[in-house]
């Protein structure tokens, strides 16, 4: 259920909705980290995240309307942002970042 287009069916449950987002923010996270000199988590914020999410040109596609799901249960973005990132930076040496 992470791609509606293809199911051809609307998201409808908690889990749905956070699989798609979950899914989607990490590849804004990713494409932040890249573009910091380092490439690392470790320097990456959560208002960078944030601010990039404005960003149509950036990880252009990145579907932010799939990350924003998050508060159809309840996470506001801001705080769905860095749970997601916090999460990441736990895992960093598994992801090579």
């Amino acid at each position: 259920m992470h791609n509606e287009a293809v199911m051809h069916v609307k998201r409808q449950t908690e889990f749905q909705h956070a699989l798609a987002a979950g899914e989607t923010i990490t590849g804004l996270i990713v494409a932040t980290a890249m573009v910091h000199p380092d490439k690392k988590l470790a320097n990456v914020k959560g208002k960078s995240i944030v601010k990039r999410m404005k960003e149509k040109a950036f990880a252009a596609s990145v579907n932010r309307d799939n990350i924003r799901e998050c508060e159809a249960i309840g996470i506001p973005l801001e705080e769905f942002v860095e749970l997601s990132l916090t999460a990441m930076k736990e895992i960093s040496g598994q992801l090579g970042l």
